[in-house]
């Protein structure tokens, strides 16, 4: 702690910090803003862990005693989740949590859930709940869908997303599907700028910012203070001001214009959902405890890392029945180096459970009980063509086998990532 300051717990065991030097109290940990003293950490890293430790220290504590234990059905996951997450208490979410998949006999030791939230996240763009849409911007970020009344339960459908987003964080897994920029700012209660209509519409973005850095007086461009709205396929005009329709665009009111349609293209028609999404997230963690973070904080909160560091990765890689020599080894990793990243963060999630890492990388991947390297290990006779390699997602362990040719391997490999599913016993 800095000098001056103690920590203490309030009546509900919530830590609080005083500092005596100014005789005040707060719940806001003082550290969080301290620069770290390691020099070979990025300065954004040190913040970010520091906020993080904060986030898990004071809003994110795992109750101890009977596990929140949730059963789903794979080919109803939407649903099933929804029907179970939604009739329990906050309270009970914020036990130690268990997934099972109904009618599979694999233990939760922190890889079922990790399968769960990666598998669930990519069920939110299921069309038949029409709840999220990716944005124009082709990075497949996802922003809410303003047309997802169609939807007679969307309302509750978005408390539901923002509670398994908060039960994510609580727990510490990642999500498959990040948000848009704008969303995560708006999360944050940030103020929306031009800069962010990027992120969802370039083209957008591009024409606006001719507007503000050109003359438009002599162009006769004929613009108003409306915007041009589609709702379920018919579109109309809409105001972006009172009298909107009778004010001319101008050069000396051309900036509040564009103020006004970013404003109207990032927030119109979805404010009932995020404010869904909000009371569901809150319900287990404050929306006041994020606001630490900033939007690109809050999405490696969410989704992790999802770049690979080859060299990383091989050097926090533990054997087992292998030596680095081993021919086996060299070509595991001549392997994963020919695998383009959509392979390589298909063989993360069938190793871990989630293809997406920490933001300290491979070093930081969490087991059952803790950190726990990737791991190989060697399994079968050498030169066996049949096995398959297989997966411990609570060990983050590949079990191996000794294969006669890298052909054979690499095929195998890439069978098992691609077409296996489901968790059993050995």
């Amino acid at each position: 702690m800095p000098d001056g300051w103690e920590v203490r717990s309030d009546n509900t065991g919530r830590s609080y910090y005083v500092d005596h030097n100014a005789r005040t109290t707060t719940y806001e940990d003082p550290r969080i803003h301290l620069v770290g003293d390691d020099s070979n950490i990025p300065q954004y890293k040190r913040d970010f862990q520091l906020k993080s430790k904060y986030l898990r220290e004071q809003f994110c504590k795992v109750i101890s005693g009977q596990p929140c234990k949730i059963v789903v059905q794979r080919q109803q996951l939407f649903q099933s989740a929804f029907a179970q997450i939604m009739a329990m208490r906050p309270a009970a979410l914020k036990h130690k949590l268990y997934i099972e998949f109904e009618g599979e006999a694999g233990l939760d030791y922190g890889g079922l859930s990790r399968e769960f939230f990666f598998h669930i996240s990519n069920e939110m763009l299921n069309p038949m709940y029409c709840l999220f849409k990716y944005s124009d911007a082709g990075n497949y970020a996802l922003e809410i869908n303003k047309d997802s009344s169609v939807n007679p339960e969307h309302l509750v459908y978005f408390r539901f997303v923002g509670r398994l987003v908060a039960l994510a964080i609580y727990h510490g897994f990642f999500i498959d599907n990040g948000f848009t920029v704008p969303l995560y700012k708006q999360l944050l209660d940030k103020p929306l700028t031009l800069k962010d209509v990027d992120a969802v519409d370039p083209e957008f973005h591009t024409s606006l910012k001719w507007i503000l850095n050109n003359d438009i007086d002599p162009l006769g461009m004929e613009m108003k203070f409306t915007a041009d709205e589609t709702h379920f396929g018919e579109s109309r005009e809409v105001e972006l001001k009172k009298g909107g329709a009778l004010i001319e665009v101008a050069n000396d009111n051309k900036a509040e214009y564009v103020d006004l349609v970013v404003q109207h293209r990032l927030t119109y028609g979805i404010q009932h959902q995020l404010e869904a999404f909000k009371q569901g997230f809150s319900e287990l963690i404050p929306v006041h405890a994020i606001k630490v973070f900033d939007e690109r904080e809050l999405e490696m909160i969410l989704i992790g890392v999802a770049a690979f560091d080859l060299d990383e990765w091989e050097s926090s890689t533990q054997l087992k029945g292998y030596g680095k020599r081993d021919q086996e080894v060299r070509w595991y990793w001549e392997i994963v180096a020919e695998f383009d990243n959509e392979k390589r963060a298909r063989l993360l999630q069938f190793v871990t459970g989630s293809c997406r890492l920490p933001i300290g990388g491979f070093a930081e991947l969490q087991g059952s009980n803790g950190p726990q390297q990737f791991t190989i290990e060697k399994i079968g006779a050498k030169g066996n063509a049949t096995m398959l390699p297989r997966s411990h997602t609570c060990f983050n362990r590949l079990d191996l086998p000794s294969y006669a040719t890298k052909a054979l391997m690499k095929k195998n490999i890439t069978f098992a990532i691609e077409e296996t599913s489901g968790f059993g016993l050995q």
